[in-house]
């Protein structure tokens, strides 16, 4: 393995976007959620991997003078906690299909968030991919379990 600079295996989610299965994206989901299953993750690490993300793929960027290249993936990672942020531990599989889903067909506006510069621009896509399927997966445990800040939000009319 090459010596990279320091924010090349930060943006790689230290070598996972390396291993050669051809899907760095969902590796560095599928890390995620492994950390989801042990850890409730604050809002404030989400935020912080996500800063922390957009200077790494930025310097990543251009070291590699390439526009996002596909191993850069620490954008998987804020991506996949906010897709399941505030929900119960059962969704965590659920959110993993939806959010790769999303990732991949990029509906719109998450592919508008591609056109930003950067690092931003690797970053918000995948920020607001996890957005969309959170409030996905919220109105389904609103439905479903009448729970949740959706459930709350409408005021039981479910």
């Amino acid at each position: 393995m090459k010596n990279y600079p320091y924010y090349v295996w930060i943006a790689s989610v230290f070598g996972l976007g390396f291993i050669p299965s051809g899907m760095p994206g969902t590796v560095s989901s599928a890390f995620a959620c492994v950390v989801s299953a042990f850890v409730d993750v604050p809002m404030w690490a989400i935020i912080l991997v996500s800063a922390i993300g957009v200077y790494v793929t930025g310097k990543s960027e251009t070291y590699f003078n390439r526009k996002d290249p596909s191993f850069l993936n620490i954008d998987e990672v804020p991506g996949m906690w906010l897709t399941i942020y505030m929900l119960p531990k059962g969704f965590i599989i659920p959110g993993f299909f939806l959010f790769r889903i999303i990732d991949i067909l990029k509906p719109w506006p998450v592919s508008a968030m591609e056109k930003l510069p950067s690092g931003w621009g690797i970053m918000a896509d995948d920020i607001l991919g996890g957005i969309f399927a959170n409030v996905i997966l919220q109105a389904i445990n609103a439905y479903v379990h009448h729970a949740g800040w959706v459930y709350e939000l409408i005021g039981g009319l479910l």
